[in-house]
């Protein structure tokens, strides 16, 4: 989606904590025009699938430097669609607490959530207006606080800025030029992965850990992932098969992702376009529903299994759980990142420019990214 600018209104914006003020200049960044976007006129079939281990496609200095007071960053101070975000070139960029860094981003990526937040899907636990958003960060440590043990300025990091999803999450997020992130959050960037690499990672790679740990899933065990091309599900397959021992891995994609899910491990990759997966004669260990089909997804489970329900009306034994960003779980995966193992996989629409944050919000509600929608550079 892009921005039309036509007689512009200015907002009286509401006293704000935190030390965020905004003075919204009404300035866009390039490239913004009134066209079609280009994604919306591609044929995915006929773009190559992004599944990486190694790029040098995005860098960034690892010098410390001096910080503005003032930043580029997208904004809302109301919930709605796509076009209540705004780009402002005059942000306040944020002060650290002592178990905060400061974080020069270098990318971000969006996820379902950030645009369920903008919608005002969970505002009676939202944190103030106005928002800049994101999950999801790539970048260099520029700024540490007082009490910060392990990271120092230079470091290239990366993860999910909000501890709990839902709950007060940060006003300061990652789709600005900088944000303040409590250390105990982060991990260093993966050695062998660029920094578009790392920021589709932090959110859907702790979901897809957290949702196996709750089942209690281990080595020797299957799980069907419904979805398995998508953020989350692409990740379980792979965490399932390289790092918890899976006996049997099956996903659900539609006819253009069926390789995919096999190179990602998938031992059976069912298009859902021709067959229908609750009809499977086979049982599972673990259902992992990534899409919203809990109903179907209990029909498969075996007695005494787990369906881990992400989105949907939830059905019994099915549950549902909001991840708790932890930094450490990336300190866990790493290894299995930098070995090649676990790899990330970005939607081939992307990486969205800064300037074409609104497109890449548009692109996500459409449901049908393959991976992760990233934004490089920033700004």
């Amino acid at each position: 989606m892009q921005a039309t600018i036509s007689n512009p209104k200015l907002t009286t914006l509401p006293s704000l904590s935190s030390n965020f003020s905004l003075r919204f200049s009404l300035t866009f960044p390039p490239n913004i025009t009134t066209k079609t976007p280009s994604f919306l006129r591609q044929s995915s079939s006929h773009i190559p699938l992004r599944v990486s281990a190694n790029s040098q496609a995005a860098s960034a200095s690892t010098q410390s430097t001096n910080v503005p007071s003032a930043m580029k960053a997208w904004v809302y101070d109301e919930y709605g669609g796509v076009d209540v975000l705004k780009f402002d070139d005059k942000v306040s960029v944020p002060e650290i607490e002592e178990d905060q860094v400061l974080i020069k981003v270098v990318a971000a990526a969006l996820n379902p959530v950030d645009a369920k937040r903008r919608q005002g899907k969970f505002k009676a636990t939202d944190s103030p207006l106005p928002t800049v958003p994101g999950y999801d960060v790539a970048g260099v440590v520029v700024k540490v606080g007082s009490k910060v043990k392990e990271l120092k300025e230079g470091d290239e990091v990366y993860g999910n800025i909000n501890e709990k999803a839902l709950e007060g999450p940060k006003q300061f997020g990652s789709l600005g030029e900088y944000t303040a992130v409590k250390e105990k959050l982060l991990a260093l960037k993966p050695k062998n992965l660029d920094f578009v690499q790392a920021a589709s990672l932090p959110l859907a790679i702790e979901t897809a850990d957290e949702g196996l740990q709750r089942t209690g899933f281990s080595a020797g065990k299957s799980i069907l992932v419904l979805n398995g091309s998508g953020g989350v599900g692409s990740l379980v397959i792979q965490l399932a098969k390289h790092v918890y021992g899976a006996s049997k891995v099956a996903a659900t994609s539609s006819t253009r992702n069926l390789e995919l899910l096999k190179s990602l491990g998938a031992d059976l990759a069912i298009d859902y376009t021709k067959e229908n997966f609750e009809e499977l004669s086979e049982k599972f260990d673990v259902v992992y529903d990534a899409i919203g089909q809990c109903d179907k997804a209990v029909k498969v489970v075996k007695e005494g299994g787990s369906v881990v329900a992400l989105t949907g009306a939830v059905t019994p034994p099915g549950f549902r759980f909001v991840v708790t960003s932890n930094g450490d779980v990336l300190k866990k995966l790493n290894p299995y990142l930098e070995s090649g193992e676990i790899k990330p996989v970005i939607d081939p629409t992307g990486p969205f420019r800064f300037s074409q944050v609104a497109e890449a919000f548009t692109y996500i509600e459409t449901n049908r990214a393959t991976g992760k929608v990233v934004v490089h550079p920033i700004p």
